[in-house]
């Protein structure tokens, strides 16, 4: 069975809401119609007048505009059975149709107006019973007749409260829906980001490390072969890092339980491993340690190491530099982490403007800290990065 689109649903139900008002008019004027002859027929042998057949066909057939027009409606049965009972003979059950125009228009939010009906049909009752001798209506009658209006519009009210509530249920469910999936959203393209952050810096060092050494391998072959020798062992082990950081990176990719096995991310105590592998591609580095070396949270520890690798590997591929010096430095609340070359930037690359400092920097503000890359004092090309550690600490 196909569901109704959106688009369906308003013009489904509008015409299911017509088929049953029609069906509650027309139900109505045949059971007051049947009640009419049978009081006709063992009553007083008297005859319902036209004008009286024509007041209940107006006030029942009035009921199908009842959610479209309501105060309309109970105006229209209101006059319709002010003027049906005074003037016909047998009487007939018609304010039922005006009972339910109260409930109606007390249901559809005009609660006032419904009330102010039926005071004025009582008074207007009270008022012409008293007009003769005859009771018409016992006292009992007419607290009966109050309570049916009082009853009708209270109930009616109470519905009308109860959509009010379901709606605003339904439009907050609706909203905490669009949340979730806003929220879902923007942690899937935080993912995405985060994934080629890591698969830029992998590849990105590495392989220019592979260039680097294939480089200096290809001039090497001909005047230094043992240089060469050293060159093509250079390019085994960084690509042979690269294949175990891809594996590492890929198999978070794969996790599809907790409690899988997790290849540790790289950190700052695999920083002498990452700048030998440089040396080995002609550039030498020095690494300053400040402060007391201790363990860092992992999102402090992995963006710290990606800092320095990205920071060297835009010093091979943008600079003509031949040193660069690496300091890390502890301290309570913070680690800073700097890269400082005696080169000259050949190209935006590593002028802060290029996708490797805007990686660096994102790193960095995602943990709160900041990222400074340009000229350095004195020359060449420095970045240095402040990442903070002591809440995260804290919750260790």
């Amino acid at each position: 069975m196909r569901l109704a689109t959106p688009r369906e649903r308003p013009g489904r139900w509008a015409a299911g809401t017509r088929s049953a008002n029609a069906l509650l008019a027309g139900g109505l004027f045949a059971v007051m119609a049947v009640l009419t002859l049978v009081s006709v027929n063992t009553g007083a042998p008297t005859r319902m007048p036209l004008y009286g057949w024509t007041l209940m066909a107006v006030a029942c057939g009035a009921l199908y505009f009842r959610l479209s027009h309501p105060i309309a409606v109970a105006v229209v049965t209101f006059a319709a059975c002010g003027v049906f009972y005074p003037l016909t003979e047998p009487d007939g059950p018609l304010v039922i149709a005006f009972v339910i125009a109260l409930y109606t228009a007390a249901a559809e939010g005009h609660l006032p107006a419904a009330g102010v009906l039926a005071a004025v049909s009582i008074t207007v009752t009270v008022i012409a019973d008293r007009r003769d001798d005859i009771n018409h209506l016992a006292d009992a009658a007419s607290f009966l007749l109050a309570g049916w209006f009082v009853a009708v519009i209270a109930i009616g009210g109470v519905v009308r409260n109860r959509r009010a509530y379901l709606r605003e249920a339904e439009e907050r469910a609706r909203v905490a829906e669009r949340g979730r999936e806003a929220e879902a959203r923007r942690r899937a393209v935080e993912e995405r980001l985060r994934i080629a952050r890591e698969l830029h810096d992998v590849l990105g060092h590495n392989i220019s490390l592979i260039n680097v050494q294939a480089t200096a391998a290809l001039h090497g072959l001909r005047r230094e072969p043992e240089r060469a020798e050293d060159a093509l062992t250079a390019i085994k082990q960084a690509s042979k890092d690269t294949l175990r950081e891809m594996r590492a990176t890929l198999g978070v990719l794969r996790q599809v339980d907790e409690a899988a096995p997790v290849t540790p991310a790289p950190g700052l105590a695999r920083l002498d491993e990452l700048t030998s592998g440089i040396s080995a591609a002609g550039l030498a580095i020095r690494t300053k340690i400040e402060g007391d070396p201790r363990p860092l949270p992992a999102e402090a520890d992995l963006a710290a190491y990606r800092i320095v690798q990205e920071a060297l590997t835009n010093v091979t591929r943008h600079s003509s530099a031949s040193t660069a010096t690496v300091r890390v430095g502890y301290a309570d609340d913070e680690v800073t982490v700097s890269v400082e070359d005696d080169g000259v930037p050949s190209s935006p690359g590593a002028s802060g403007d290029g996708s490797g400092i805007r990686g660096m920097r994102d790193r960095a503000e995602s943990l709160g800290g900041a990222l400074e890359a340009g000229p350095g004092p004195g020359g060449g090309f420095a970045v240095r990065a402040r990442l903070p550690i002591a809440a995260e600490e804290d919750d260790r």
